[in-house]
């Protein structure tokens, strides 16, 4: 895995809303197989802003059969980043950017024949739209089923792209709106995705024992409670996918909990391979994990969020045992081949040795 950036330029930026924008990069050919993407997966961006350096992850928006790497970004209220995008980015602009990761992926297959979901909230329409686009161009006989929920029609991003898709793949892919600020005819469409609304839905609209997998991204209250329909329905936890933009700060005992962590690793050995450099350190508790212990060391070790969202500090593990405080970003396959997030980890015990480039 490369942890570095990479400068792209970009080569389109397209006004998709008043508060978003897709932007499209031209990849070199040199560097097309390292930003080779799977349908779902992100890039993190960086951007020297007012003498920060600020990195923000962005979900890719197009298939991999598109041809393109595209992203999405919508303005968030006082979103540095965002704020900057929306506003200033033109084509021609180089932006540093960081090969795609994350685990809100699948693999299709040209021979199956399912049936998928996706659950979708404003701008988390992004990672969906991939999985979506992938799945239709990737399985001849798939159909998708997309729930997505908007303030009102001028705020759904895609929603021309959307339209087109629903006539390419006619009887193929079915799509509903819901909306809070603008009423429809039908009572259901109504609202937002709550969890009434989500009961109602997998009560009478979606056979759930049907579908292949679930996929949703957006809010969080919208994500915990369709996540939480589904489970108490049966559906098995490895077909529900979920992708977090971002998580609530952990309340006191959390932080008092990593804190003691943090405390009892200190002075551990730790070992850390990065760009094929080999770095031994004594664990600073001060620091906090693994992570901020890499760039203390003077090791350029890759981070974003450092919530345990992104998987941007993601490493493997060698040897030794680590604790991790939180972990939205790595799947469960991932934490079993031994993969960890280095801005949420701290060493039990000495000889623990982490490799960001496994």
């Amino acid at each position: 895995m490369s942890t570095g950036f990479h400068p792209l330029t970009i080569a389109e930026v397209r006004r998709e809303t008043a508060d978003a924008v897709s932007i499209r990069f031209d990849v070199p050919d040199a560097l097309k197989p390292l930003f080779a993407f799977k349908p779902g997966q992100h890039l993190t961006l960086r951007a020297d802003l007012d003498g920060q350096d600020v990195r923000r992850n962005y979900s890719v928006c197009v298939a991999p059969q598109d041809g393109e790497l595209r992203v999405a970004i919508k303005r968030v209220t006082g979103g540095q980043f965002s704020s900057f995008a929306n506003a200033k980015l033109e084509p021609g602009m180089v932006v540093e950017v960081m090969p795609p990761l994350g685990a809100f992926t699948w693999t299709f297959d040209p021979s199956a024949r399912n049936h998928y979901v996706g659950f979708a909230g404003g701008s988390g329409i992004t990672p969906v739209l991939s999985l979506l686009k992938a799945a239709l161009l990737s399985e001849p006989e798939s159909r998708f089923t997309l729930l997505y929920g908007n303030r009102d029609t001028a705020s759904i991003i895609f929603l021309e792209e959307l339209a087109g898709l629903k006539d390419r793949f006619m009887g193929r892919l079915n799509i509903l709106h819901f909306l809070e600020d603008e009423e429809e005819e039908i009572d259901l469409f109504n609202g937002r995705l709550d969890a009434a609304k989500c009961a109602e839905l997998l009560e009478h609209v979606i056979p759930v024992a049907d579908v292949a997998a679930f996929f949703i991204c957006g809010p969080g209250p919208m994500m915990d409670a369709v996540e939480a329909s589904l489970l108490e329905r049966g559906v098995a936890r490895e077909k529900v996918l979920l992708e977090r933009f971002t998580v609530d700060r952990p309340d006191a005992a959390r932080l008092a909990a990593n804190a003691a962590r943090a405390a009892e690793a200190a002075g551990s050995r730790v070992t850390l391979i990065l760009d094929g450099r080999r770095r031994h350190v004594s664990f600073d508790p001060t620091l906090g994990n693994i992570l901020e212990n890499a760039r203390a060391a003077g090791m350029p070790a890759p981070y974003a969020c450092k919530a345990g969202v992104c998987a941007t500090c993601r490493a493997k593990l060698v040897s030794g045992k680590v604790e991790m405080g939180a972990n939205y970003g790595l799947s469960e396959a991932e934490v079993a081949a031994g993969y960890i997030l280095t801005c949420q980890s701290v060493p039990v015990g000495s000889d623990v040795v982490v490799d960001y480039d496994g």
